[in-house]
């Protein structure tokens, strides 16, 4: 058996540290605890969102799992923010950089208190991929616990039909009474966005990759499931110790493999293909776009799950949540099953034992009848894209576009044209300057791509940008181009009705334009300066990588 010890015992072991072991009695230790291993429990309760609202009491579920097998668990906080309240304001420059936040934090608290293991419960968008950042840096046996998923709204609502709803009552569909009836209803309580969102996508691809246990991922936030996988989440940690299996152990290449293939099956959020990138880099394993567009080609999209489907993720909870699809995906040779997991045995024996879908169920399909052959996360490169973009395309927008350019240098322009009727069919929605640098902090452009589904342009007209995409976005739109404009990347040189062509099937994005006018108009770009000089967003954007790089912050140390 391992030292379970390693790091606690040099903070209380030994007269020297009688000080220490006095600041810890005032918080609840007494002599036993002293020679136990402690297991630091990160919290991102916050009633700044639904997402998290009551992560507090998962915390201490876990703090008791902990406990009771032997450990000492400690609850600490983090921060989160949230996507959804904060989406179309300049806030939302702030919700990527949340994910290095949150990743820092956890690293300096479990660092210099001495925990020895640790589980860390996410609930929104940037604090999960956070959490395994932190736990790539420690490397210290660790897992991770989602937070869950929101139940429904009335009529089968969700944050996203707000937003939508927005474009409808501009457009006129929609009266001021139903806006609000639905913007009453549409968030019942506690929990993450319900469609396979960025929340229950991260939290998929996480389970997948080994860092959860299994069924973390599809459990309802307010259910006796979720707290018993937390209590579970505790005392997996001690395992993990008495094993000395650590996040390096499981977060290997082939494990992140998984994560790819379960969320493309899934059709999942384009923000994983960042936060992935990202959280390889944080365990040192080679990941690029190019891995994505390889497992693209030979995985089909299964899950007929909001935004372009029509399911939420509770209704997949109620028929087994994603582990029979894995089991599926790993019988038909696209997982890796002797991948090492959090519950200290492989992939296959974790599905061995597991149930098919029942076989009237219509939210996961067939692989002979998939609801797209290949990936609806399709990188894209090309003269406007070098470096590459994500796209993400499930076939119902079409597999084509081509149209003329219209020219924004920010979300909240693009916002109010689509709404006033200045975007009209044909064009292709050009937001710019909202790069990880150039934003700073890569905004989500929901509040676009919704006003654009509201007001009936779905399918005449297309979106890209330097910026992200929410995972409740859908339509033809293309994000994370890199170059970015503040690096002078070609989006920068695009000028209103420059023609366009968005191309799925041959995976390339074009600028219609010789080499040669393209060199002129870079021999006339003039870089724009910083917005932010002071501050958390300067020093942000002057660390950060490009988004093909997973926007991390400590790339280049």
């Amino acid at each position: 058996m391992s030292d379970t010890r390693k790091n606690s015992s040099s903070v209380v072991d030994g007269t020297a540290k009688a000080p220490a072991r006095a600041m810890l009695r005032a918080v609840g230790f007494n002599d036993a605890d002293f020679k136990k291993p402690q297991v630091g429990i990160a919290s991102t309760w916050s009633m700044v969102t639904p997402c998290n609202m009551h992560i507090n009491k998962l915390a201490e579920f876990a703090c008791e799992g902990a406990d009771e097998a032997g450990g000492k668990g400690v609850i600490f906080n983090t921060i989160t923010i949230s996507d959804g309240i904060s989406n179309g304001t300049i806030g939302m420059k702030y919700s990527l950089v949340s994910r290095e936040v949150i990743a820092d934090s956890i690293e300096a608290v479990v660092g210099c208190q001495g925990f020895d293991g640790l589980v860390a419960i996410g609930g929104c968008d940037k604090n999960m991929p956070g959490c395994l950042i932190g736990m790539a840096r420690l490397n210290r046996p660790a897992v991770f616990v989602y937070g869950g998923t929101i139940q429904p709204g009335a009529n089968h609502t969700d944050i996203v039909s707000v937003f939508e709803a927005v474009g409808k009552h501009a457009r006129g569909d929609m009266t001021s009474v139903e806006l609000k009836q639905i913007e009453q209803t549409a968030i019942p309580g506690a929990g993450s966005c319900g469609g396979m969102y960025t929340a229950n996508t991260m939290a998929s691809a996480i389970e997948a990759l080994g860092m959860s246990l299994p069924n973390s991922s599809a459990q309802e936030a307010v259910s006796p499931s979720k707290a018993e996988d937390c209590r579970r989440a505790g005392a997996a940690v001690i395992s993990l110790l008495e094993k000395d299996i650590k996040p390096t152990d499981i977060m290997t290449r082939q494990a992140f493999e998984n994560a790819i293939t379960t969320l493309i099956a899934l059709g999942g959020s384009t923000n994983a293909v960042l936060h992935l990138l990202g959280m390889a880099h944080a365990v040192d394993v080679e990941l690029t776009l190019d891995d994505f567009a390889r497992i693209g080609r030979q995985v089909p999209v299964l899950a007929d799950l909001r935004p372009s489907g029509k399911y939420m993720m509770s209704e997949l909870i109620a028929i087994g949540g994603i582990q029979p699809l894995m089991k599926s995906l790993l019988q038909r040779g696209l997982l890796h099953g002797d991948c090492l997991t959090v519950t200290g045995k492989t992939l296959a024996e974790n599905l061995a034992d597991v149930a098919p879908y029942p076989a009237d169920q219509n939210i996961i399909h067939s692989f002979e009848q998939p609801i797209k052959k290949d990936s609806h996360l399709v990188i894209l490169k090309g003269n406007l894209a070098p470096d590459g973009a994500v796209a993400k395309i499930t076939g119902k927008e079409g597999l084509r576009f081509t149209g003329k350019a219209r020219v924004f240098h920010s979300e909240e322009e693009a916002q109010q044209d689509i709404l006033n009727g200045t975007v009209v069919k044909g064009d292709v929605i050009v937001i710019r300057y909202e790069g990880p640098k150039g934003g700073p902090g890569m905004r989500e452009m929901l509040s676009p791509t919704s006003a654009v589904i509201g007001k009936g342009l779905g399918n005449d007209v297309a979106l890209i940008t330097d910026g992200r995409f929410s995972g409740g976005s859908h339509g033809f739109v293309v994000g994370h181009i890199t170059p970015e404009a503040f690096d002078g990347g070609p989006i920068a040189l695009v000028e209103n009705g420059d023609e366009i062509t968005i191309d799925a099937e041959t995976a390339e994005i074009r600028l219609h334009l010789s080499d040669t006018e393209i060199q002129q108009r870079r021999m006339a770009w003039q870089p724009v300066p910083p917005r932010y000089t002071r501050g958390l967003l300067a020093k942000y954007a002057k660390t950060v990588s490009s988004a093909s790089e997973g926007a991390v912050t400590d790339k280049d140390l």
